[in-house]
This record gives structure tokens, C-alpha cells and sequence, in this order.
């Protein structure tokens, strides 16, 4: 062909290497430079995805510091006491350093707080946690005039996200969680040549008290730096590197990467600079080490084989390559599903399948050896994703999952079984103290507080544990004894751990004699009586009132306390008559000690029932009690609920003259917002902290924060549990109102009260109610 084209004829090596040879080195370079150019492309892009993901982040937590700001200034900014000493010719300094000063700095961690009265005067300023002089605004007035004019009204422009301004309505897509009676202005300003955040909001009372002209209220101006805390709160939180504020935009070339910094008025205040991630980069760098030998081998043998095989075998070799490739990205498939059939998605952890197979190998294997199972299922998982939304949750479970593994034993597995719900099987190390100490450490560590979404989430968890013998490892078997203890738990109050027994599998027929026996109880009404816990001074010398405590004195398993038939009065729709029944005992008592005050617990489930508060003011009246006598006991969980029933009843019983007391405080959801939204009277302090007490120096410091905090909304405080002299020493130091527990005496029967408390007759009252 080439010889009759006219062509010179090439010998079979000249065409071998012309028609083959050549092609196929060119294609195989081509394939390198076009696989290290992909490789480059595709790390970069990943690279910059990174870096405008933490660009978000960055503008999330600036975001997020505003509100932070204004929400804090509400705490002290719309309150009654805060605005009736601002409004003081001479307001007392002391008073507001401990409740606006030193409580915006230690608590939100405010740089500089001012306030000024309606002609802008300054009239009080702390910085840095200390007093300073008033004259400091000169410096910061310039910069935050705008602000303040802005939250008087008298400058108008449209608001921005994260400020609530006078008159003009919220912006779109607004984060501000302040109430609707907060006005103020929020955005970033440049102090002194610092970029910061700062909020100006007007001082008014949270009462119906009349506050002056529009517009000419105290103002209170509060700053936080941004190149303070905030900067290793970003490192800490949501993983942003050395992140600081600078003058001028970053430069790649030197690793950092920065956004501008603007007020939402379009002013430049400098940038915020950080080191971002770049996994791209890592790992192209990783593969030109490895790859580039790899390459050039490649190459030197796809030449070898060409020159000595053909091109026959050089297509074959193709077709064997395609092949060979296809079967890698089977088998890749297929690995991909079984870890997946045998994987959770969301922690990596084995799912219920995979433990399933790994508890019935363990008790196929069995021969000397036992096998344990502890299931695990958080408590306020349900809340966090209620209020923070799945995010938070599904970073909550893979947070749990990372310090579930850190406690995990060697020959250990730890599963996802689904939902908040963990498992975990063991094969050795199955002794009693064994398996109390992992389950101590998992519930350290599910108590101590997660960082979420730049919140601190504290929960808590429940755990079964079951351990089956060599001749009884069934799965099944072990499976449902561990989830009788672990709900057994739940039961008794959540946050602990047990062990399954024997008595526990005959919990639920227990439970249903209990009910009809409480059924009986409640309509022959001879078996439960009210007991009363005197509640002393804070000197622990004087009675100042008394809790009602039912009781039920079964006929044939004793005398029982509440937390054994209260839950089975909720569940069976009982607890409406039995809490009625205590209220009118108790109310019946009272009348016999006028001077006293008297406690009555309420059960959430009567707080749902739409007439609750209408019943017991009735009931009350009948009774011919002062509701101001009476003080009704609610937990935590009631305010998180939430309810309009709720809200409704607690403010109708408040406004009838009963007082209010959040029992269990601390123990729970705690929150400002709660104690200002709900208006309690009382708060008490949870016998888990009580008992710490002299024994744990955090405990007392929680304590005396839970104390300062009550004085502070001018809530009374009460102590429960209180059993040795030292913690009544120490809470009596620390300010604590009124003090319950053992030490002073057990809860009394009504005929034990008249001869006094620990035998001693006369015990001397106090007469706050004797008017």
C-alpha cells in the first residue's frame, strides 16, 4: 500500500513504533498530565469549597455574636429594678456593678458597658469587669452616636438583621432574639481602632409603669471586641485556625485567607483573617510524592509492552485493562454497600445489623466466658433538636459517638442501634465493678457539655445493663433484659445506670397491681396520708413553713414514697383526684398554722387539664385558705414545655395571690428566659448539688452562682437536703433563704407538728403570715 502510494516503504519496526508505539506513549503521557491537571483542579476546588464554608462560618458567628449582644443587654436593660436606679438622681454604683456590670462581663463576657440617661449623659461605665469613669463615652460617643440615635428614633434608617428598631419593622431574614419590647440598635463599629460589636438598647421596665417620652429613655451601650475571645472561640467552636483581625485583606501565597469586615452600612472596619483547611492540597501533595514514581514506572512498562508485545497485545492489554477496571469499581461497589448494610451513616459506628451478628458470634463462641450488653439511650436528645433543629441533633449524636468510643474497652463493640439509642457488647472484663465503672464514664461524659452550633448542650443518659452466662447469651434474651433496666432507669428519674434482676422482669405486673391498689386507695382514702417537711430560716433555729409530702402506706408492701406511685397516678389518670386530695389536706393544715406557708408539689400532668388553675382556686376558697399561704411546687419540665395551657394557668394562679416555686433548679433545661417569661417567686436548689456540698468546691461555686442569680431577680432561694451542719454553715454564708432537709427533721405526720420538730416542743415560727 505505501509502496504503490508512492511512499517509501518503512520497516515493520519504523511502523510498529510510527502506528502503535508512539500513539500509545503519547496517550499514556497525555493520561498522566490530564490526571495531575484533574488532581490539581479538583484539589483546588475542594480547597476553595473549604474556605467558603468557614467564609460562612465566619459570618454565622459574627452573626451571632450581635444577637448574642442584644439578647444579653435585654437581661438587665427591661427590668424593673435596672431602670428604677438609673432613674436615681444619684444611682447607687455598687448596686449596679453587681447587676449589670459584673453580670454582663462574667456571664456574656462584655468588654465595655455605658449607660446614659435620656439626654445622653453617662451615668455608670465598667470595662473589663471594673468600674470606671463615666467620662469614658467621650471616647466611644462619635463612633456609636448613629447607633444611639438609631435606637431613640431619632435617626432613620432601615434596620438591619440583628437589631429591632423603633417603629420600623424587623428586617428581612432576621436572627434577632430579643422580645418585642427591646428596641435597639446592634451592628459592627470600629472603637479606638478595634473592630467590635455594639448594642445600644433603651432601659425600660418589664412592668406597666409609665417610662418617660418615646425616645428619651437610659440607654444601655455595650461593646465586645472582636479580636478577643471571639477569636479563639472561632478556633474552638467551629474549627477556624488562628484566626485574628487585620488591617488589610490576607494573602494566600502566605497560607491565610480573610474576609472584609463591614458595618451594615456598607463601612469597611478591616478584616477577619484565619488559616483555612486545605485537604486538597494535603492530598495532592501526597499523591506527587507516590504518584510520580508511579507514573513513570507506568510509562517505562506501557513502552516495554508495546515494543515487545504489538499491537495485538497492546489491545488485548486494553480490553484486560477496561475489564480489570470495571471489576475494581464492582468490587468497590459492593464493599461500599456492605459497609453500609453493616455501617450508620451518621457515626460510622456499627448499626443494629452488625451488632445483632457480633452479640450472636460472641455467644456462639461462648465457652468459660460471659457476655454483657449495656444499651444506652440519651436523655434531652428530643429538646436539643426541638429548640437547636436536626443539625444540632445529628452533631449531638456524632459528638456522643466520639466519647462513647474514647470509654470503649478493648474486645469491645459499640453500635448505633438507631435514634439516641447506643449499644454496647462486651466479651471480657465483665465483672460488677467492671461494668459500674464503664457506665460511670459514659455517663461522665454524656453529662459534661457538648459544644453545639456555639451553644453548650448538657444532657444526660440511661443505661441497662444485662449480662447472660454461657449457657444463657441468647441475643434476644440479653437485648430485652437490658432494655427492662435501661427503661427501669427512665423510671426512677433518667441520668443513671442498673443492672437487670430478676424483680425487674416482674415490674410490669407490679405496676398493674399497683394502679388498682391505688385506685382502691384513693376511693376508701385510709391508706395514703400527707406528710409535712418543716422548712427553716436560713439560721436553721426557725420554722417558716412546711412542704406536703403524700405518702402511702401500702397494706402489704409499706410505707411508700412518691416517686414509687406517682408515675402510675400520671399514667392511669389518677393523678387529678390524688393531687387534688393532697391539695385539700394540705389547705387543711394550713389553717392550723397560719404563720406558715405551705409547699404543694404539681405534677406537669395537671397543668394540661384546661380548668387546672380555675380547680384549685376553687378548691382553695372552699377551703378557706389564703392563697398567698399557698406556694405550689412545679419542675422545669413543665416551663419547657411551653404550652399556651401552661402559661395560661401558671399566670392566672400567680395573679389569684399564689406563689410560685421552680423545684429541682439546675438539675435541668435552666434558663434566664424562663425565670423572667414564667415570673416564679422561689427557686430550690436540687439536693444533687446540696449533697456535693463541702465535699466538691465546684459544687459549692454552683451554689453560690444559683443563689446570686435568684438574689438578683429578687427570687427567694431554698436549699433541699440539707443533712449536716456544714452545708447548712456554708449555705447560710453564701445567702440561702431557707433551708430543708434531715439535719432540722424528717416530713412529720399532722399530729407530730403540734409536739415539734426532732422532739423538741415550741419550736419558735416566724409570723410573716400572722397579718
Amino acid at each position: 500500500m505505501f509502496y504503490r502510494s508512492g511512499l517509501p516503504r518503512l520497516s515493520p519496526v519504523l511502523r510498529f513504533t510510527a502506528f502503535v508505539a508512539a500513539p500509545a506513549l503519547c496517550l499514556a503521557v497525555a493520561l498522566v498530565l490530564f490526571g495531575t491537571w484533574s488532581l490539581w483542579a479538583t484539589a483546588n476546588q475542594v480547597d476553595e469549597s473549604i474556605r467558603a464554608r468557614q467564609a460562612d462560618d465566619v459570618h454565622l458567628a459574627l452573626g451571632a455574636v450581635l444577637d448574642d449582644l442584644a439578647q444579653s443587654q435585654a437581661g438587665v436593660a427591661i427590668w424593673d429594678p435596672a431602670y428604677a436606679e438609673v432613674q436615681k438622681a444619684r444611682p447607687d454604683a455598687e448596686w449596679l456593678d453587681k447587676n449589670v456590670g459584673v453580670w454582663l462581663n462574667y456571664v456574656f463576657n462584655h468588654e465595655l458597658d455605658i449607660i446614659i440617661d435620656g439626654q445622653d449623659r453617662p451615668v455608670y461605665a465598667m470595662r473589663n469587669g471594673e468600674r470606671v469613669s463615666p467620662a469614658i463615652f467621650a471616647r466611644v460617643q462619635p463612633t456609636l452616636l448613629p447607633l444611639i440615635q438609631a435606637a431613640r428614633g431619632s435617626l432613620h434608617r432601615p434596620a438591619n438583621t440583628h437589631e429591632r428598631l423603633p417603629g420600623q419593622k424587623l428586617a428581612p431574614n432576621t436572627t434577632v432574639r430579643t422580645s418585642p419590647a427591646a428596641f435597639h440598635a446592634t451592628d459592627l463599629v470600629e472603637v479606638s481602632g478595634r473592630a467590635a460589636a455594639a448594642s445600644v438598647m433603651r432601659m425600660i421596665p418589664d412592668s406597666k409603669l409609665v417610662v418617660g417620652a418615646p425616645g428619651r429613655q437610659p440607654m444601655l451601650v455595650s461593646i465586645r471586641f472582636l479580636d478577643g475571645k471571639l477569636m479563639g472561640d472561632l478556633g474552638r467552636i467551629r474549627g477556624i485556625r488562628d484566626a485574628r483581625i487585620l488591617s488589610t485583606p490576607a494573602v494566600m501565597k502566605a497560607g491565610m485567607f480573610s474576609v472584609p469586615l463591614r458595618s451594615s452600612q456598607g463601612v469597611l472596619l478591616g478584616h477577619l483573617g484565619w488559616r483555612p483547611d486545605m485537604p486538597g492540597r494535603d492530598i495532592l501533595r501526597s499523591i506527587a510524592k507516590r504518584g510520580g514514581a508511579a507514573a513513570a514506572a507506568l510509562i517505562v512498562l506501557l513502552a516495554a509492552l508495546v515494543f515487545v508485545v504489538g499491537r495485538l497485545m497492546f489491545r488485548d492489554a486494553r480490553s484486560i485493562g477496561a475489564l480489570e477496571a470495571a471489576r475494581v469499581e464492582l468490587q468497590a461497589k459492593e464493599a461500599r454497600a456492605q459497609y453500609l448494610a453493616n455501617h450508620d451513616v451518621l457515626t460510622s459506628l456499627p448499626n443494629r445489623a452488625a451488632f445483632n451478628r457480633f452479640v450472636d458470634g460472641a455467644a456462639g463462641n461462648m465457652a468459660q466466658h460471659a457476655l454483657g450488653v449495656l444499651l444506652i439511650d440519651l436523655d434531652k436528645f428530643k429538646h436539643v433538636n426541638d429548640t437547636l433543629g436536626h443539625l444540632a441533633g445529628d452533631q449531638l449524636i456524632q459528638s456522643v459517638a466520639g466519647r462513647l468510643s474514647a470509654q470503649l474497652p478493648k474486645g469491645g463493640l459499640l453500635a448505633r442501634l438507631g435514634g439516641d439509642e447506643f449499644a454496647i457488647c462486651l466479651t471480657e472484663g465483665l465483672g460488677p465493678e467492671a461494668l459500674r465503672a464503664l457506665a460511670e464514664a459514659c455517663l461522665s461524659e454524656l453529662r459534661n457539655p457538648f459544644p453545639i452550633l456555639g451553644s453548650e448542650v448538657q444532657i444526660g443518659g440511661s443505661i441497662g445493663i444485662a449480662v447472660g452466662t454461657p449457657r444463657s447469651a441468647d441475643r434476644t434474651e440479653l437485648l430485652r433484659k437490658a432494655d427492662i433496666a435501661m427503661y427501669s432507669v427512665k423510671a426512677s428519674g433518667r441520668d443513671g445506670y442498673r443492672f437487670f434482676t430478676a424483680e425487674m422482669d416482674e415490674s410490669l405486673a407490679n405496676r398493674r397491681e399497683l394502679e388498682d391498689d391505688l385506685r382502691k386507695a384513693l376511693s376508701a382514702r385510709k391508706q395514703l396520708f400527707v406528710a409535712y417537711q418543716p422548712k427553716m430560716d436560713a439560721t436553721g433555729t426557725t420554722v417558716v413553713g412546711l412542704e406536703a409530702l403524700v405518702r402511702w402506706d401500702h397494706p402489704a408492701k409499706g410505707l411508700l414514697t412518691p416517686d414509687l406511685f406517682i408515675p402510675i397516678a400520671e399514667e392511669a389518670g389518677l393523678i387529678h383526684a390524688l393531687g387534688s386530695w393532697v391539695l385539700a389536706e394540705a389547705c387543711r393544715v394550713s389553717k392550723k398554722w397560719p404563720e406558715l406557708t405551705m409547699a404543694v408539689n404539681v405534677s406537669p400532668v395537671q397543668f394540661k387539664a384546661g380548668d387546672f388553675a380555675a380547680a384549685v382556686r376553687s378548691l382553695v376558697q372552699r377551703c378557706g385558705v389564703h392563697p398567698r399561704q399557698i406556694e405550689l411546687e412545679v419542675t422545669e419540665g413543665i416551663l419547657l414545655d411551653d404550652g399556651e395551657e401552661v402559661r395560661a394557668a401558671l399566670h392566672d394562679l400567680r395573679d389569684a395571690g399564689f406563689r410560685i416555686a421552680l423545684d429541682d433548679f439546675g438539675t435541668g433545661y435552666s434558663s434566664l428566659s424562663y425565670l423572667k417569661q414564667f415570673k416564679v417567686d422561689r427557686i430550690k436548689i436540687d439536693k444533687s448539688f446540696i449533697k456535693r456540698v463541702g465535699r466538691d468546691q465546684e459544687a459549692i461555686a454552683i451554689v453560690q452562682a444559683v443563689i446570686a442569680l435568684g438574689h438578683a431577680m429578687n427570687l427567694s432561694v431554698t436549699a433541699e437536703g440539707v443533712e449536716t451542719s456544714e452545708q447548712g454553715s456554708l449555705l447560710r454564708t453564701a445567702g440561702c433563704n431557707e433551708l430543708q432537709g434531715y439535719l432540722f427533721s424528717k416530713a412529720l405526720r399532722e399530729e407530730e407538728l403540734s409536739v415539734g420538730i426532732n422532739g423538741i416542743p415550741n419550736l419558735p415560727i416566724t409570723g410573716r403570715w400572722a397579718s
